[in-house]
């Protein structure tokens, strides 16, 4: 039996390279999905990303879940009512001639709101520390 205590010690691994094997196996698969993601964005040819004749120009909540939002393609303006399980045509109109090229990004009020809530801030605090 003491022939067989040294072949059972020296397979036995030790924690630095059980340790060294995880970091490969988690590089692998860190490394698969990363060239997964560039795969996947090389073959679907630029549809995930912002197109240029498709643009959101504004939209409105008018309930919980529901919205009507205004999309431009090619010069036409889709007025689309959206809920949690479809997205319905409301009415189709020619692009308004005094419509100007800027589009109101989703989060820009809410973020005019925070920097100027955050201004307030500074100013209050400034006033109490003189």
């Amino acid at each position: 039996m003491t022939a067989s205590q040294p072949l059972l010690a020296a397979s036995t691994p030790t924690p630095f390279s059980s340790l060294l094997q995880v970091i490969l196996g988690l590089a692998v698969v860190l490394a698969a999905i990363v060239g997964l993601a560039w795969l996947f964005r090389r073959m679907s040819g630029g549809m995930l990303g912002g197109s240029s004749r498709l643009r959101v120009i504004s939209g409105v909540l008018v309930g919980q879940r529901e919205k009507v939002v205004i999309v431009e393609l090619e010069g036409e303006w889709l007025v689309l009512g959206v809920t949690s399980h479809s997205v319905n045509l409301l009415t189709k109109m020619d692009r308004p001639p005094d419509a100007g090229a800027e589009v109101v990004q989703p989060g820009e009020p809410f973020a005019r709101w925070l920097k100027a809530a955050m201004e307030k801030g500074r100013q209050k605090s400034e006033v109490i520390n003189k």
